[in-house]
């Protein structure tokens, strides 16, 4: 695809690049790279998105009617709405604040090539027309065209959609978005900011992936539900009310009460706080979370892939030891191996432990080069007057290997080395002959300290681990059993398996894959997810892309690739595996406290619906008043669940969210309409006022859900204890101290005690009895 068939572009010398001065005029003329746009949403959004609301619009509608009766105290529920929003924004604007602080600091530089000199700038520091040096694992920034190349292969994935390699050479574009797969490339920037492809085509909100939450995707069922019934619900219980009583005001505080107590937005609220709160509390770890859902489906993944350099391994390679055949001489591969790298300056982990190891350049003239690519795993060079020679993994440089040097392989490798082989060929690189070895190179890799507690660790919380890597099978697996990972002697070679092959049998089986191309990653995610279970992949490598923006959930190492770091969910800022345990803990608090207390938030609602479909046709005033639900939501709800949603509580997630949140709020919500109805019944019988009737519903409510909020509470510590045993105190006392204000009547009356006292007692069973029945039902 070509991007500047329409550009004029006066070529720069690519050895020289822009001076200081053309720089410093193209900055005047605007001719400047736009900065990165945030992750994050604006403040401005942030406002809008936690004001502008279906149900803070709902309550803005009801106080109004309710500033009409005159009943002003019946406006305290507003008071608390707009204190659940102004804890939101806080909370999210936190939380965003820390995560652009993170994203700053992970924000990939880029090279350019300046007066001669090289130099490394921040991309928003980038102008048109400076010559750019792109190299394996680099994401390309602005459109561009290629000046000075021994041959690159760029992943043009996230623009055509075509996942195969392409082979840029001499005076070929190169579109932004794309990644380098191999090679090294000096690329001048033709079109910038607002004028490149990237922007163009808008990439950002094509490769966001869709994160599935559980937890939010029920959260907007039940939203959306309710969004349906409440307006009309509420419209015809007010003109109910109305024929029946004439009382306009007294119409308005009942539909008032119903409708208020129809919206849980603290739920809602409660979702997005600990959401935030979860990535701050993993900002305090070094770890940048880019989508807060991702938290959630990290903590309910139960396959964890990985590659095995980055990983499990720390990816400081070095040459242990030259392994000449007979015929050839440790000089020979020492040159040999030099002059490859020197012609290719490969930037990736092997390409730098060979230069590490053979600094000295020989000076051989290069006319071919084939850069190290993942799928080939192999380089090589032809070189004037010497032939070719290759560099890479044994078996794909030679498709049928002699079985002595099989074995040699073989051997090494067991034992965790890295094997490569150096072989010759008299003629060109791709003529078709097969090549000689002139010798194999052993190379070493240091285990991460922290692999076998990590690994250890996710054992024991139920999530299997599978290592898939691009080396040689044997190697991947030994290393593995030095790092613990349970059954890592089950390993393949995936360079052997056929197209066609069944991969969710090859992902039931095995648990170490050497040998795997970028696509068989890809196609190894897809098999787990097939077969129901959730993935995380991590990765540091542009070999690695395809599998992380396939994955459920993809973490990478910060001194990973920008392709890496640019897809994945988690980038680990301080390259420690370990912050993986953090991230899972953190996850499963998050859900198991959401699941913990979404039922306190969901009675309310249940009961107020029922309540609403049976006062619209029952010829009496709605059970209660607006202010009189503010204690109860408070007191049994509010403040509790705030307390609870940071408690440490790392049991495995078990899913159907909804499920479990509806076997404590469906029986609390029928044990309060069920007392509300005896209530009612037995306040005719006996004369009892409304006042008085309304008292005894508040009084029972609020037993109901203390008990619901004790069954939830637990297990409990002393905190809780404390906290629990201070809230029903100030209930109790409310009835005292405070009923005229929610408009409560004595309680210290005959008539209601011979009502409300055994009612009381029987609270504790009676919920147990319904909610034991609703859960063998389920079942």
């Amino acid at each position: 695809m070509k991007i500047n068939n329409e550009i004029n572009v006066e070529k720069v010398d690519p050895h020289v690049g822009l001076t200081q001065k053309e720089v410093s005029e193209r900055v005047l003329e605007g001719r400047k790279n736009n900065p990165l746009k945030p992750m994050t949403r604006s403040i401005k959004r942030i406002f809008a998105d936690n004001t502008l609301t279906l149900f803070n619009l709902i309550n803005v509608t009801i106080a109004c009617f309710i500033i009409y009766t005159g009943s002003y105290k019946n406006l305290l529920f507003l008071g608390v709405a707009l204190c659940n929003t102004a804890m939101g924004i806080f909370q999210e604007i936190r939380a965003k604040r820390q995560i652009d602080k993170l994203t700053i600091l992970t924000q990939s530089k880029i090279k350019v090539i300046r007066s001669g000199n090289e130099e490394q700038i921040e991309q928003s520091d980038l102008v048109q027309d400076d010559v750019m040096l792109l190299e394996a694992g680099d994401q390309v920034c602005a459109d561009g065209i290629v000046l000075d190349t021994a041959g690159i292969e760029v992943d043009e994935s996230q623009l055509t959609g075509e996942a195969d390699a392409v082979r840029k050479v001499l005076g070929d574009d190169i579109m932004s978005g794309s990644f380098i797969i191999s090679g090294r490339a000096l690329v001048q920037a033709t079109a910038i900011g607002e004028e490149s492809f990237i922007s163009k085509l808008s990439l950002e909100a094509k490769q966001e992936k869709t994160v599935y939450s559980e937890l939010l995707r029920s959260i907007k069922t039940i939203i959306k539900i309710l969004t349906f019934i409440i307006i009309p619900l509420g419209l015809i219980l007010f003109f109910s009310q109305l024929s029946k009583s004439g009382d306009i005001n007294a119409s308005i505080l009942g539909t008032a009460a119903a409708m208020i107590g129809m919206i849980p937005e603290g739920l809602v609220l409660l979702t997005s706080i600990a959401l935030a709160v979860g990535v701050v509390n993993l900002a305090k770890h070094r770890v940048l979370v880019k989508t807060m859902p991702a938290i959630e489906t990290l903590a309910r993944v139960d396959v964890l892939c990985l590659d095995k350099t980055g990983t499990i391994t720390n990816g400081n390679l070095h040459v242990t030891d030259v392994l000449p055949e007979s015929y050839s001489t440790d000089l020979e591969m020492e040159e040999a191996v030099s002059a490859i790298i020197y012609a290719l300056n490969d930037n990736n982990a092997t390409s730098l432990a060979l230069k590490k190891a053979f600094p000295n350049n020989p000076g051989w003239e290069a006319h071919t080069k084939i850069p190290f690519s993942s799928e080939r795993k192999w380089s090589g060079a032809t070189f004037s007057g010497r032939g070719s020679y290759i560099i890479g993994a044994p078996e794909f440089v030679f498709k049928d290997m002699h079985p002595k040097h099989a074995e040699r392989v073989n051997a090494f490798s067991e034992k965790g080395y890295r094997v490569l082989c150096l072989a010759k060929k008299e003629g060109e690189l791709n003529d078709g002959k097969a090549p000689k070895l002139v010798g194999h190179f052993l190379i070493a890799d240091e285990l991460r300290a922290e692999a076998k507690d990590t690994f250890r660790y996710f054992k024991d919380q139920g999530v299997s681990i599978r290592v898939i890597s691009g080396d040689n099978p044997m190697t991947v697996s030994n290393v593995a059993m030095q790092a613990e990972i349970e059954n890592s002697d089950r390993y393949v070679d995936m360079s052997r398996i056929a197209e066609n092959t069944d991969f969710k049998e090859l992902a039931d089986h095995y648990v170490v894959f050497g040998r795997v191309t970028p696509h068989q990653k890809k196609a190894l995610i897809q098999a787990f997810q097939q077969a129901g279970h959730t993935v995380a992949m991590t990765g540091d490598g542009v070999n690695d892309v395809l599998a992380l923006k396939e994955s459920n959930c993809s973490i990478a190492m910060a001194e990973g690739s920008d392709a890496t770091t640019s897809v994945a969910d988690f980038v680990l800022l301080d390259n420690q595996f370990d912050s993986m345990i953090h991230v899972l803990k953190e996850g499963r608090r998050v859900i198991n406290n959401i699941e913990r207390v979404a039922s306190l938030y969901l009675i309310k609602t249940i009961y107020s619906v029922i309540l609403t479909i049976i006062f619209t046709f029952v010829n009496s005033p709605y059970p209660f008043q607006p202010i009189q639900l503010s204690p109860i939501s408070s007191l049994t709800v509010g403040i509790p669940s705030f307390f609870l949603a940071i408690k440490p509580n790392y049991k495995r997630i078990q899913g159907e969210f909804l499920k479990k949140v509806l076997h404590n709020a469906f029986p609390a919500a029928l044990a309060v309409v069920s007392y509300i109805i005896v209530t009612m019944l037995l306040g005719q019988l006996i004369h009892l006022t409304f006042a008085q009737t309304s008292t005894i519903n508040v009084l029972l409510t609020g037993a109901v859900c203390f008990t619901t909020l004790i069954t939830v509470a637990k297990p409990f510590d002393f905190k809780i204890k404390v906290l629990i045993t201070l809230l029903m105190a100030a209930f109790v006392l409310l009835f005292s101290f405070a009923g005229q204000f929610f408009s409560l009547a004595p309680v210290w009356n005959v008539n209601m005690a011979m009502i409300y006292i055994p009612l009381l007692i029987s609270v504790y069973p009676y919920f147990h009895f319904i909610r034991a029945f609703m859960l063998r039902f389920f079942k």
